[in-house]
C-alpha cells in the first residue's frame, strides 16, 4: 500500500502556458464591462507631460482583484504581473504604492462619486435592490490591530489593544460597504457625528431616485423610497436618531438599559405576567419556543425622542454565555430596540435582529484587506480602505449577476479556493487565444456560465 501523499515528480521553471487565476480573470472582465476601471481612471489625475505608463483606474481595478484573491499588501499585486496572459500589463508595487499616495481628499470624494454611479448601474440589475420596499442600512464599527505606533491616525483602543476603529455602514439587501470612515483606535462608539457622516456618506452611495429626499434638510413631500437606518447601542442616542427624523430616515436601535425599562418589565411582571408577551421568530421565520416579544411603548418615558418612537422589549430563557441584559432576572435576559416604524412587535423584533448580518458583511472586509493598512499616511490608509470596499461590493456584485448556488452567497475564502485561483492553459484556436480550464475542475460550470452572464451584460 502507498502512503505517500504526492507523486514523486521533478521540478523546473520555465511554464510558459499555464495560469492559476482563470476565475479572477471572469472578475476583472466583470469590472472591465460595468466600466469601474474607467469610472475611476476619470477621478485620478496624472501630473507630468505625458500620460504615465499604467492607466491610474486600471492600476486600482488590478488591486481591487488583488484583494479580492486575497491579497493585503501593495507587494501582493507582483502575483497578478507574472499572468500578463490574463490581465495585461500589470503595474509594479511601487507604481501601486505611488498611485495610492497620490489619492488625496479631494480625489477620493471624487472617486466615491465615479463608484456611486457604477453602483447605480448595478442596483438597476440586481433583484435585491429593485421594487419599492424600503431600501435598510446597517451601521456598525469594528476593531482593526496595527502593530505598529508609526501610522497616522492610530491610538489604543478599549480593549487593550493599538490601531484603528472604522465605523462602516452596508445595505443589508445586498452587504455592500457604502461608506466606511477611518477612525483611531480610541474613537468613542456612540459619537453621534461619526453616525451622522458615514450615514450620509452611504446616503451619497444610493442611486439618484433612492437618495432624493433623504438628505439632511430635505423635504418629506420628495421621498420616493424609503430608508432605514439600523445599529446597535452605539447608536442609541436621542442626537443620531433625531439626525436620522432630519434626513427622513427611519431608525432601528438597540436599546440601552436605563431606570425607564427596568421599570417597565417590572410593571408587566406585577400587573400582566403573560397577556402582552407573543411568541417571537427565529432568523429563519419560524416560531420559537423559549423567546417572547412585548412592546412597552406606553409604559417608558420617551421624552426627547421623536414622536412615533417606539420601544420593542423581547425575552427568552436564559443560556451560557447570555450577554448582558436589559433587567436582572434569573429566569429570562431581556433585549429591547427602539424604532419608529409601524407593524406588529413580534415583526419588528425580527427585522431588528437582521441587524446582525453586519458581522458577515465585516468579517468579510476583513478577509479581503482590511486587517492591513500597509500605508503611514492617514490619506493613504483611508484611500486604502475605500478600495478594501470597492473589492468586496465588486466581488458581490458578480456574486449577484453572475453567480448561481452555493456560490452565490460563498465567503472570500471558499471563492478563492474554489473559483478565483482556478488554474488553466492559454491557447490557440482560429488565431485567437483561449483559457482552457483544468480537465475535473468542480466549478468548471459555473465558470463558464459566469463568463455567459458577463457577456449578456448591457
Amino acid at each position: 500500500m502507498n502512503n505517500n501523499s504526492t507523486l514523486k515528480l521533478g521540478v523546473e521553471a520555465g511554464g510558459t502556458q499555464v495560469v492559476a487565476h482563470a476565475g479572477l480573470h471572469a472578475l476583472g472582465r466583470f469590472a472591465d464591462r460595468i466600466g469601474l476601471g474607467a469610472a475611476m481612471s476619470a477621478a485620478v489625475p496624472w501630473t507630468g507631460e505625458r500620460a504615465p505608463l499604467h492607466d491610474r483606474g486600471k492600476v486600482l481595478t488590478h488591486a481591487a482583484l488583488m484583494l479580492a484573491a486575497g491579497g493585503e499588501a501593495c507587494t501582493d499585486i507582483e502575483f497578478l504581473a507574472c499572468q500578463s496572459r490574463l490581465f495585461g500589463d500589470v503595474c509594479s508595487d511601487t507604481t501601486l504604492y505611488r498611485t495610492v499616495r497620490a489619492i488625496t481628499p479631494t480625489v477620493l470624494d471624487d472617486l466615491r462619486t465615479r463608484t456611486a454611479t457604477v453602483r447605480a448601474g448595478m442596483w438597476r440589475r440586481m433583484h435585491a435592490t429593485t421594487g419599492t420596499g424600503t431600501v435598510v442600512l446597517d451601521i456598525d464599527a469594528s476593531l482593526v490591530q496595527i502593530h505598529s505606533e508609526n501610522k497616522a491616525g492610530t491610538g489604543p483602543s478599549y480593549k487593550g489593544g493599538y490601531g484603528f476603529h472604522p465605523m462602516f455602514c452596508f445595505a443589508d439587501g445586498t452587504g455592500e460597504a457604502l461608506s466606511a470612515v477611518l477612525r483611531p483606535g480610541n474613537a468613542g462608539s456612540n459619537t453621534i457625528s461619526d453616525h451622522l457622516l458615514v450615514l450620509d456618506e452611504a446616503i451619497a452611495q444610493l442611486p439618484v431616485e433612492i437618495a432624493d429626499g433623504h438628505h439632511r434638510g430635505d423635504p418629506a413631500t420628495s421621498v420616493n423610497r424609503a430608508v432605514q437606518v439600523r445599529a446597535d447601542s452605539a447608536g442609541c442616542t436621542e442626537g443620531f436618531v433625531h439626525g436620522c427624523r432630519a434626513r427622513n430616515v427611519g431608525f432601528a436601535v438597540v436599546a440601552r438599559t436605563n431606570a425607564s425599562i427596568q421599570a417597565a418589565i417590572s410593571r408587566i411582571h406585577a400587573t400582566d405576567p403573560d397577556g402582552r408577551w407573543r411568541l417571537a421568530r427565529r432568523s429563519n421565520g419560524d416560531i420559537a419556543e423559549r423567546s417572547e416579544v412585548a412592546e412597552v411603548t406606553d409604559l417608558v418615558d420617551l421624552t426627547g425622542w421623536p414622536v412615533g418612537t417606539r420601544l420593542i422589549v423581547r425575552r427568552e430563557h436564559l443560556h451560557p454565555g447570555a450577554q448582558r441584559s436589559l433587567f436582572d432576572s434569573d429566569i429570562y435576559r431581556y433585549w429591547g430596540h427602539y424604532s419608529d416604524s409601524a407593524g406588529d412587535p413580534v415583526t419588528l423584533d425580527w427585522h431588528m435582529r437582521q441587524h446582525a448580518h453586519v458581522e458577515d458583511h465585516i468579517k468579510r472586509l476583513k478577509d479581503s484587506g482590511l486587517e492591513r493598512f500597509p500605508f503611514s499616511n492617514l490619506d493613504a490608509n483611508r484611500a486604502w480602505l475605500h478600495l478594501v470596499c470597492v473589492a468586496a461590493d465588486l466581488v458581490s456584485w458578480f456574486q449577484a449577476l453572475c453567480c448561481t448556488g452555493h456560490l452565490a452567497t460563498a465567503q472570500p475564502k471558499c471563492l478563492r479556493w474554489t473559483l478565483w485561483h482556478t488554474p488553466a492553459r492559454i491557447v490557440r484556436r482560429a488565431g485567437a487565444e483561449i483559457i482552457r480550464i483544468i480537465d475535473g475542475w468542480p466549478t468548471t460550470n459555473q465558470l463558464l456560465a459566469a463568463h455567459q452572464r458577463i457577456n449578456q451584460l448591457c
